[in-house]
């Protein structure tokens, strides 16, 4: 259970602790939420509040002003929650205090050509306009879910080559980041690798450590004896019922990634020893870009439908399977547009979050050939609204998003400050 608590501090937020334990339940974490009080109010200082339900902030005519009120059916405690109003608020960052920050992880691309199929099953390239690149990793921050500040005046904030960047905080505390590529191949003449991934971890978002590359397709070949040719979009999941992590990423045996490509995952319990490689989705269509959510006990799997051409029409989008197991069978659902898709063509890397702003649900999504970023809010994970009003960093490809402490956000922005800062 989270806890805030009130009392005077030299910083807004300090918090995110967590413990777990591998293989079994055991799950306990406490994010502690410190607010500045003017020297007037010290006499609040101590108050406990249990959770941010508890925490409201109010105006009349004489400013704003922040409540702290027991819930229904919520008990005191010692030192706990009282009803309370901290007055005088003109001149108290409050709200910002309370709030957290989300982090969008992404690379940089404006790509120079969109792969189209004719009806004979030949390839060729349309080119695009004005190409760029930069694959290494970019930070943005928000707070509302629909407008993300980039940082480091959205520049690369680490130089290692990546695309498709993955960041979660893990349960023993550290980031831990996936990500399409590997480091420099290894001289151990093995042959029957297949391809990698990145991984690398972070104590502070600032520093990577630990970086190497994780051969998740080890070994497996397919029917034609041919090793995966890549892995794709990798990403990580908590498995709560056991403490496990579930990576999960796309792979295909075709000549291309995006050919027949499927989901598998793997299961890890300290990133160093990895279970063999399973199909975690197969449907009937070509499929990347995996992404899970749990909620209320059903498995909500976002991911890429990877079909194009003369036979198919354009089907590169969005789209959604759920279960209520974590391994599957996962049931496709039958999204409004485009004959079951839940957003427009051509999108890929799906994130999804709380909303920030009120009940319910974001996605995010990348206008990937049109150089563009889209938003889809929903109140039940299933049906999907655009939202018009949204800003996110100019050329951002394949993001991932995860929350932040407002200290932590606040060093972010200390340590990758834009020009203007």
């Amino acid at each position: 259970m989270k806890a805030i608590h009130v009392a005077s501090a030299a910083a807004l937020l300090v918090g995110g602790l967590a413990r777990h334990h591998c293989w079994g339940q055991a799950w306990a974490e406490k994010e502690c939420l410190s607010a500045v009080l003017p020297q007037e109010l010290m006499r609040y200082a101590g108050i406990e509040v249990p959770s941010r339900e508890n925490i409201r902030v109010l105006s009349d005519a004489g400013g704003r002003y922040v409540e702290f009120r027991l819930v229904p059916g919520q008990a005191k405690k010692n030192n706990g929650i009282r009803n309370v109003r901290i007055e005088k608020l003109n001149d108290w960052p409050v709200v910002e205090a309370i709030k957290d920050s989300w982090l969008f992880a992404s690379f940089r691309q404006r790509y120079e050509g969109r792969v189209e199929i004719d009806a004979e099953g030949r390839t060729r390239t349309v080119p695009l306009p004005n190409p760029m690149k930069e694959e290494q990793l970019h930070l943005a921050l928000s707070t509302d879910g629909r407008h993300w500040e980039p940082l480091n005046g959205n520049r690369p904030v680490w130089s290692q080559w990546l695309r498709d960047p993955f960041v979660g905080r893990g349960p023993d505390g550290l980031w831990h980041l996936l990500a399409t590529g590997r480091r420099p191949a290894s001289r151990s003449g093995q042959t029957n690798l297949g391809p990698a991934c990145l991984y690398a971890t972070s104590r502070d978002l600032l520093n990577w450590e630990n970086v190497g590359s994780l051969h998740l397709m080890q070994g497996l070949r397919d029917e034609a004896g041919r090793l995966a040719r890549n892995i794709w979009a990798p990403e990580w999941f908590l498995d709560r019922a056991t403490g496990e992590l579930v990576l999960l990423w796309s792979s295909s045996f075709e000549d291309a990634g995006w050919k027949r490509s499927r989901l598998w995952f793997s299961r890890t319990c300290d990133w160093q020893t990895f279970t063999p490689a399973k199909v975690l989705f197969a449907p009937p269509y070509s499929v990347i870009d995996g992404t899970l959510l749990e909620h209320g006990g059903t498995y909500y799997l976002f991911h890429k439908e990877e079909e194009f051409g003369a036979k198919t029409g354009e089907r590169r989008a969005i789209r959604l399977a759920t279960s209520d197991r974590l391994e599957g069978p996962y049931q496709i659902h039958q999204g409004p547009l485009n004959q079951g898709q839940i957003a427009p063509v051509i999108t890929e890397g799906p994130s999804v979050m709380p909303d920030p702003t009120k009940p319910g649900w974001l996605l995010l999504y990348d206008y990937c050939m049109s150089d563009g970023y889209g938003i889809s809010t929903s109140s039940d994970l299933t049906n999907w609204s655009i939202e018009e009003s949204v800003s996110l960093p100019p050329d951002a490809r394949h993001g991932s998003i995860t929350r932040l402490t407002a200290a932590e956000a606040a060093k972010l922005r200390a340590s990758f400050p834009n020009k203007n800062d």
